[in-house]
């Protein structure tokens, strides 16, 4: 078991995971959100990458719209 901080929350994974993995197991749509990790903010280039493990924290961002 792993965990890090995803939106600031807890969230354990069995193994270490590819970031492309956990984005499409969770449905998440990577045309419109923004992501950093640890800290650092991503471009969708640098996604294949990315492997998630024990500690690490993910901000993921989605745009928000109104007015």
């Amino acid at each position: 078991m792993i965990s890090l901080l995803i939106n600031g929350k807890k969230r354990e994974l069995e193994s270490p995971m590819s970031l492309v993995v956990f984005l499409k197991e969770n449905n998440i749509d990577t045309h419109f959100v923004a992501i950093a990790h640890n800290g650092v903010i991503l471009s969708k280039e640098q996604y294949p990458e990315i492997t998630l493990k024990d500690g690490d924290t993910l901000e993921i961002i989605r745009p928000v719209g109104g007015g």
